[in-house]
C-alpha cells in the first residue's frame, strides 16, 4: 500500500475549497474514503479519479473570422 491517506482539510486544500465540501463528498459516497476508527481518511488515488472523473473538456468551435450578418 504506497497510497498515501489524506486527511479531510489536505483534501479541501488540494482542492482549493473549505473542508465542509470532502465532508459532503464523504456524507453523499461521492468519494471513496477509508475510515480509521472515527476518523476518514480519502486515499491520494481517489482524489486524484474524483478530479479527472469531474473534469469538463472545452468544447472548441470554429471561430467566424467577421462574426455573424443579421
Amino acid at each position: 500500500m504506497t497510497d498515501q491517506l489524506l486527511t479531510v482539510d489536505e483534501v479541501a486544500a488540494r482542492l482549493g475549497t473549505t473542508a465542509r465540501f470532502p465532508r459532503r463528498l464523504i456524507a453523499e459516497r461521492r468519494i471513496v474514503f477509508v475510515k480509521v476508527g472515527r476518523h476518514v481518511r480519502i486515499p491520494e488515488r481517489a482524489l486524484a479519479e474524483f478530479v479527472t472523473a469531474n473534469t469538463v473538456q472545452p468544447v472548441t468551435t470554429a471561430r467566424r473570422r467577421f462574426g455573424a450578418v443579421a
